[in-house]
């Protein structure tokens, strides 16, 4: 999809969350606006969010609506340029040039480069959405590297030259925000900090992402979350895990398990940390039934 099809796709931002929605996603007005302001001025976006909330299920409904594959580079700390940009394959290299002898060969061609997540998309940008995943992970050095590659669209390979971009990606970031990132990577973005959705929206996402959860039990399973997710917890719940609670509790309802026994018994897919679990045990029992209720 070129950049024109694309912006054509993105008509409005009614029309982008139209088509988060058919990908299963939704979307509410202010993300919808943010991905379709990105798209539409040629910015990256960048989304902000506690961990569970959605940001990268976000990306991957971007690439999906705009019909393009999603090359993600997930960050950790030290990771590197290595990592991002490319690197040589020198065994292949060494190789090469002792089935040569005593021929000439050229090691520097494309049969010998490996081109990682940042390269991949500067050589193909109407093909692929760029997803950098966490990346208050990294370092700062790595944030800087960024900085560079956002401001041009291009890389230098000392052996090969500048490689640019023929067109202006579509770059998604996403932070969990354990750190603050620098004021000049937010300057080159479009921002958007994705928040937990309300229960009403929570159980609409839950009966999207299901298959087999019926209404009633989306509702409740979106109102007990929201109560525990209230509690003190090292590690709140994301949506994914309330629409596998969800999954879990009715799979377990079916096996025979009665509400609200099937909710606790299937609490380990909703909370994974043994002191949260701890923490929560003694007001489980009240949280669901008031939810069913």
């Amino acid at each position: 999809m070129t950049r024109a099809d694309a912006v054509e796709v993105a008509a409005s931002p009614e029309a982008v969350a139209a088509r988060l929605a058919a990908s299963r996603y939704l979307a509410d007005d202010s993300l919808a606006t943010a991905i379709f302001l990105s798209i539409r001025l040629g910015k990256p976006l960048l989304l902000e969010g506690a961990p569970g909330v959605g940001k990268t299920e976000a990306a991957k409904a971007v690439a999906e609506l705009l019909g393009r594959e999603l090359v993600r580079l997930q960050c950790y700390e030290g990771i590197d340029a290595a990592h991002a940009l490319y690197e040589w394959n020198y065994q292949r290299q060494l190789l090469a040039i002792r089935h040569a002898g005593e021929h000439e060969i050229y090691i520097y061609d494309d049969r010998f480069l490996i081109a990682r997540p940042l390269l991949q998309v500067l050589r193909a940008p109407e093909q692929r959405v760029l997803l950098i995943d966490e990346i208050d992970r990294s370092d700062h050095e790595f944030e800087a590297l960024l900085l560079e590659f956002l401001s041009d669209f291009q890389i230098s390979i000392p052996e090969r030259g500048t490689i640019r971009a023929a067109t202006q990606p579509i770059v998604i970031l996403t932070s969990n925000r354990t750190r603050e990132l620098a004021e000049a990577l937010r300057r080159r973005c479009v921002y958007h900090w994705i928040g937990y959705p309300d229960a009403a929206r929570e159980a609409e996402i839950i009966m999207l992402r299901s298959g087999h959860v019926v209404e009633a039990t989306a509702r409740a399973v979106a109102k007990a979350v929201q109560q525990i997710r209230a509690r003190p917890l090292a590690k709140p719940p994301g949506i994914a895990e309330a629409v596998e609670w969800a999954n879990a509790a009715t799979i377990l309802e079916k096996g025979g398990s009665p509400w609200p026994e099937a909710f606790r018994r299937a609490i380990g897919v909703l909370i994974k940390d043994e002191e949260d679990l701890s923490s929560i045990a003694p007001e489980l029992g009240r949280i669901v039934e008031e939810a069913l209720a």
